[in-house]
């Protein structure tokens, strides 16, 4: 008899989200999904509101990156204005951006994926969790607590506020850097950068080579990758043009404000998620063998899209990263590793900035003017690349708003990742708390934030109402919208 196993809910992710796998009459997993349950308004509710608002409101769609989509907002602000901002306060955004990268790298290695390593999917969940790693590696952990605090410490010196920031305004920055908080973040940059290294030669002795078998093996299959690279094909976080990359290494790049004309979205009854896919495929087939039109976002994606990093020691791991991996690295677990390439990126790039001498200038800030337009902004979100699209009237008033996260465009590829592990792993209708941690852990790689993710489902919503009697008989049910 078929039967339905529930993972509920997801674990170490920012939001709620269900996994339920089908077996088939001989116990064989048929299908596996990952349904999200949470819907927020935010695309909707930030119509009406003056376009400058639009950086102080978005923020608060998540506690966990607000940086990205402060910067993601205020870029496409800048844009409906028409006002390209002074040197300084691109530096002074990015710089903020690299402290914020940096600490987020820090907090998903060792406190949201780092425990099914550390501690092992086969470990009592009760244990396979940042107490765990508490526990296990003491010192270790109170570095990590330590090292992510300072990159708080440093955003609120340089941007006023570390959490829902206010500093980037239309037109520039709102907070001038002075030599002295320069100094001051510069000596905590240097502590968070030995930690980098660390981490990486870490993970690589103790970690990766542990289960290097199940990198290759669990949930691998072909896709494309999205992710941002400047005009000579360095990563950046901040800045530059898209770079759609496919299966076969061939890639096509493409201006941010051009992006609609490459990315297609559809929707499922089943999750509050849509679902994002190459437009110029046609179509989204999620099959395992042949996928279409699926591609990647996040860590990966970047690390495989990117020619080069333009940081000396990031680079010398990329290179020993691809002399293993090949480019386009498919292996969905070596998110983690490529994570920490980008920590060491991000170290690296906070200290390049802060010797940067134009970062003290007064110059920080261009007066804008309302006006009917349109602007787009991208950056790369601690998990991926995240579009903030608006249209405003005359007066400067948001007409529409479009947001595609970084979450939602690797919804398909989570779904196929769920799909492949347990397909994998579960046969004859036998399975444990271990092999089903395996299925869980393949979607902590993509970082997933809920949260961010659920904005709007044009036309129906992914919702059904079951009205049973007090036997447990169905008496009628009710899906909204269809």
């Amino acid at each position: 008899m078929s039967k339905e196993i529930v993972i509920e809910p997801v674990t170490r992710i920012e939001g709620h989200a269900k996994v339920t796998i089908k077996l088939d009459d001989k116990g064989d997993v048929s299908d596996a999904k990952v349904h999200t349950m949470e819907l927020r308004g935010f695309e909707k509710f930030c119509i009406g509101r003056p376009v400058e608002e639009m950086p102080q409101i978005t923020p608060r769609i998540c506690g966990v990156c607000p940086w990205a989509h402060h910067l993601a907002s205020v870029k496409a602000a800048d844009a409906t204005f028409g006002v390209q901002i002074p040197d300084a306060a691109k530096k002074l955004r990015e710089l903020s951006y690299m402290l914020e990268m940096a600490a987020d790298r820090i907090l998903h290695f060792y406190f949201l994926g780092g425990p099914d390593f550390v501690m092992g999917p086969d470990a009592d969940y009760k244990e396979r969790n940042v107490i765990g790693i508490v526990a296990k590696h003491p010192d270790l952990a109170r570095k990590a607590v330590h090292v992510r605090h300072l990159g708080t410490v440093m955003t609120e010196i340089v941007a006023g506020k570390a959490v829902h920031p206010v500093a980037a305004v239309p037109g520039g920055f709102g907070k001038v850097l002075t030599e002295s908080e320069r100094d001051k973040v510069r000596k905590m940059a240097g502590e968070v950068l030995e930690f980098a290294k660390f981490s990486i030669k870490f993970a690589k002795e103790n970690i990766f080579p542990k289960y290097i078998d199940l990198v290759k093996t669990l949930a691998v299959f072909n896709t494309s990758f999205l992710g941002t690279v400047t005009e000579d094909g360095s990563m950046n976080f901040y800045d530059g043009k898209l770079r759609m990359m496919a299966p076969d290494g061939t890639f096509e790049d493409f201006l941010p404000e051009n992006y609609l004309d490459y990315i297609s979205e559809r929707t499922e009854d089943w999750t509050y998620l849509k679902f994002p896919y190459e437009k110029k495929k046609g179509k989204l087939d999620m099959d395992l063998d042949n996928p279409v039109g699926v591609y990647r976002v996040n860590a990966l994606a970047r690390v495989n899209v990117c020619d080069k990093i333009p940081t000396p020691l990031a680079q010398q791991e990329l290179l020993e990263f691809r002399k293993l991996f090949g480019r386009p690295a498919q292996q969905t677990l070596l998110f983690h590793w490529a994570r920490l390439i980008e920590l060491l990126y991000a170290s690296e790039h906070t200290l390049e900035l802060l010797d940067d001498p134009v970062i003290l200038s007064n110059d920080i800030r261009k007066p804008v003017t309302p006006r009917a337009s349109r602007g787009v902004g991208v950056v790369e979100a601690s998990r991926g690349t995240l579009i903030h699209d608006y249209e405003t009237d005359e007066n400067g008033m948001v007409k529409d708003v479009n947001l595609v996260v970084a979450t939602v465009q690797n919804n398909a590829a989570m779904n196929m990742s769920v799909r492949h592990a347990a397909k994998q792993l579960i046969k004859g209708g036998k399975y444990d708390d271990g092999i089903l941690d395996r299925v869980e852990m393949v979607i902590r790689p993509y970082d997933p934030c809920l949260s961010c993710g659920t904005h709007d489902l044009p036309g129906r919503i992914a919702l059904k109402l079951y009205i049973e009697d007090s036997h447990g008989n169905l008496l009628r049910s009710y899906a909204p919208g269809r």
